[in-house]
């Protein structure tokens, strides 16, 4: 995995999971913040950022659907 693929991996799955923890607090399951804890817009807020966390993650799992000269053997001398 690229250095590219992995960045997006990781903050897809960083996204993915503060909007979770966002969305739950917005809905009271989750207290503690005086801030957000029962607040509606939460609940809208960490879904949005968990759509995006979620296709940030999409877009570095998934592979590139074009394979490269090489692995096609393009450009590569044969063997004699």
């Amino acid at each position: 995995m690229n250095s590219r693929k992995l960045a997006l991996v990781t903050v897809g799955v960083i996204l993915l999971l503060m909007g979770i923890v966002f969305s739950l607090q917005g809905m009271d399951i989750i207290t503690g913040s005086s801030v957000m804890s029962g607040v509606s817009a939460y609940i809208y807020i960490g879904a949005v950022v968990a759509i995006v966390g979620l296709v940030l993650l999409v877009l570095g799992l998934r592979s590139s659907g074009t394979p490269s000269k090489a692995k096609m053997g393009i450009g590569i001398p044969a063997a004699k």
